[in-house]
């Protein structure tokens, strides 16, 4: 073995690959075929999407889970550890299996390069092929046709809202962006929609090439109810459901789909009602809309791009609280972070800017101040700092009775700062 360590491995995986994304299946096609020529056993689920997969997933892994099949659950990027990517019946896997997949990708390559996204897919995948779970999930990292999750021609595929992001790989308008997410729906197989109105590219895609694709509102949907909600969809009816334990109206709609691919697959995965009942009731997803106990209150959200900062917004308002909003903030350097401010306009008081540092995808503070000034935020509501620490430590102690933090953004800086206030 190379090393003996996760952490050297994953130094290692990082100058691997000249670029840090390099999209396209042939190189880890090739590797992935050398590893394991019979492909996945059990269904499995693609998800792709703007906003939504993360929660998505985690819904459907939590009934699955309910349900009592074995499930192997890989998703993208990590909040802490990297171990949390990599799940085998919603535990995440220790660093010795890690390592010995590590290991096995990297013979398997025969010197071929591969990026650290690409080289973790791998390695995932190799886990669940020795697992053999009853039912694998697949989170695309970046778009979808030729992100390196494609590799595997899922038994179905669910789309959730698709806005603009990574605009500078995946094209500049919604529906180029759209187009690549298609690419992971297969020819007869299901495929689900979150979106009511989803982009044309996406529709003319499914009509092309074969894919029974439902779409929200049309094929399925859910409506309120006085002790809960109900779901429709597939001439089937779920009745008197909880709300799922992730907040926020955006997590019925993301349920709901749930809910229809699950029907779309309920002769390999049939799953009754208490099982849906426990995993909405049972669903974890941290980062998400998370609100930490005590005083100040601590919200902590991932929303890095303008449709998830709109969601983000929605749920602010409907969280009574008397003071005022501190938002602890970083982003990429990628990322449109006047677009996510103009979205929380009114809804955050003050904001505390703090820097990245991530190789050629960082952005110091000033860089993200500029972006809010230029977005209309006075530049007397934003302060700067060099690091997330020192921003959340000036946060806390401007912080009064009834007053909220808010950190969101980059998975990096909630990942780093939940860390922290966990220790």
């Amino acid at each position: 073995m190379r090393f003996r360590t996760l952490d050297q491995w994953l130094d290692w995986q990082r100058g691997l690959h000249p670029r840090e994304i390099e999209l396209g299946l042939e190189r880890v096609g090739r590797v992935w075929r050398r590893m394991c020529p019979a492909g996945l056993p059990g269904p499995v689920i693609s998800i792709a999407g703007t906003n939504g997969k993360g929660s998505s997933v985690a819904l459907l892994e939590a009934i699955l889970g309910a349900a009592g099949y074995r499930t192997g659950c890989y998703t993208s990027p990590h909040l802490v550890r990297y171990n949390e990517r990599i799940r085998l019946n919603g535990e995440p896997v220790d660093d010795d299996r890690l390592c010995h997949a590590f290991d096995r990708v990297d013979r398997a390559r025969d010197g071929i390069p591969l990026t650290y996204f690409e080289f973790g897919t791998l390695a995932a995948l190799a886990i669940f092929a020795d697992a053999a779970p009853e039912a694998v999930i697949l989170e695309v990292g970046l778009g979808g046709r030729l992100d390196a999750v494609n590799v595997v021609d899922a038994d179905a595929a669910l789309i959730t809202p698709i806005n603009l992001d990574h605009t500078a790989w995946l094209g500049d308008t919604v529906e180029q962006i759209a187009r690549e997410k298609a690419g992971i729906m297969r020819p007869a197989r299901p495929a689900v929609c979150t979106s009511a109105r989803p982009p044309r590219s996406l529709l003319d895609h499914a009509r092309e090439h074969g894919v029974p694709l439902d779409l929200a509102g049309r094929d399925f949907g859910w409506q309120p109810e006085p002790d809960g909600w109900s779901w429709w969809g597939g001439g089937e009816r779920r009745r008197a459901l909880p709300l799922p334990a992730l907040r926020g109206r955006c997590q019925l709609d993301n349920a709901a789909a749930v809910l229809m691919l699950l029907a779309r697959l309920k002769q390999r995965l049939p799953v009754d009602q208490q099982a849906v009942r426990n995993g909405l009731q049972g669903v974890r997803l941290p980062g998400r809309f998370q609100v930490l106990p005590g005083e100040p209150t601590i919200v902590l959200d991932v929303a890095h791009n303008a449709g998830a900062a709109v969601v983000l917004a929605d749920n602010l308002r409907q969280m009574a609280h008397p003071g005022r909003t501190l938002a602890v903030f970083g982003m990429l350097a990628d990322k449109d972070a006047g677009a996510v401010a103009r979205a929380l306009e009114g809804v955050i008081d003050h904001w505390l800017v703090t820097g990245l540092d991530q190789a050629d995808r960082g952005q110091d503070a000033d860089s993200v101040a500029r972006q809010l000034l230029d977005a209309g935020v006075p530049p007397l509501r934003v302060d700067r700092f060099a690091t997330p620490g020192q921003a959340l430590a000036a946060a806390r102690e401007r912080a009064l009775p009834g007053d909220r933090l808010l950190i969101f953004g980059s998975f990096l800086l909630v990942g780093e700062l939940l860390d922290q206030l966990q220790q």
